[in-house]
């Protein structure tokens, strides 16, 4: 048994090492290496106290890591998070533990670099209009995932409680764009729409997305709830992390199949759109919808070691 302890990365200290500019680099680099998402292993869940903990194992060459997460719905009432994590990264040679990182900080990282990778290629070059739902960490860490890559130069923040959306508001006016509040409508003249939250029902009218705009929804990995109506993963470019995590996990995707607005068929792998084999569209939406999968915290976690 070796005598080393793994080191320990501490969230100020993921933060401090490593840019979401730099994730999100990582994140094409590791499907530009060859890396193919169907072969991470799967998800998996397990049932424990009034939440569940799910541990997300993968492997990336010389690489292993695995995160276990816990969700907790009624953590909130007791001031918890409702999401808390761990990540465990060890050689893959001899799966020795070299590392432990603060989880949480990990996916608030990753969730965003992983939909800026996909932006970079599905969203409009001169976006100037970001159309963010949510008011929490990863809302946040998705307009300074935007703003790395595009123009911005309006950002409406879009959420249930007008003091929060009033606080994010303020948290993010010091950026450069505008920032305002507003309502679901504000889609209607957007370029990029992220959706960010923990809904169970479709946020917006799927009618008033523009062709062209794109469209990331990250807020949930359950297949019964979504972000996005059917109508508009109907008429959209679909793309996901991989087709078959989606049927598992996506509800956006698993209910717009059930609606008979999708088929299986017309979803475009992560893959496909990062090697350039499929491209953006102007005469439709494009959709990202992510469940977030291991490989993606694995690529995060090794830039954050050898940094």
């Amino acid at each position: 048994m070796s005598d080393t302890q793994p080191e320990w990365f501490t969230a100020q200290q993921i933060a401090q090492r490593i840019s979401p500019d730099r994730a999100r680099r990582l994140i094409r680099q590791a499907i530009l290496d060859g890396f193919d998402p169907s072969e991470d292993p799967h998800r998996i869940g397990v049932p424990a106290g009034a939440g569940h903990v799910l541990l997300m194992p993968s492997t990336l060459t010389q690489w292993t890591g695995v995160k276990v997460a816990t969700v907790s719905p009624e953590n909130a009432q007791l001031g918890l998070p409702r999401i808390q994590a761990t990540y465990l990264l060890m050689d893959t040679r001899t799966l020795t533990p070299t590392a432990l990182l603060d989880g949480a900080a990990l996916t608030t990282l990753r969730t965003p670099a992983v939909s800026a990778a996909v932006a970079e290629d599905l969203a409009p070059a001169e976006a100037k209009h970001l159309v963010v739902f949510g008011t929490g960490p990863q809302a946040e860490a998705h307009v300074h995932a935007m703003l790395a890559i595009r123009p911005l130069e309006r950002v409406t923040i879009v959420g249930r409680s007008p003091e929060k959306v009033e606080h994010l508001v303020a948290e993010l006016g010091q950026l450069g764009p505008q920032v305002v509040a507003g309502t679901a409508d504000a889609v209607a003249e957007a370029e990029i729409v992220v959706c960010a939250t923990s809904a169970a029902e479709p946020l917006l009218d799927g009618s008033l997305v523009p062709d062209g705009a794109c469209v990331i929804a990250m807020g949930s990995h359950e297949p019964d709830r979504r972000e996005l109506d059917s109508s508009l993963m109907g008429r959209s470019l679909v793309v996901v992390e991989d087709p078959a995590a989606a049927l598992r996990e996506a509800g956006d995707v698993v209910m717009a199949l059930d609606d008979g607005a999708l088929a299986e068929s017309d979803l475009v792998p992560l893959r496909s759109l990062l090697t350039g084999e499929v491209a953006r569209r102007d005469d439709r939406p494009n959709v990202f919808k992510g469940t977030g999968m291991s490989w993606e915290d694995l690529a995060v976690a090794v830039g954050v070691l050898e940094d």
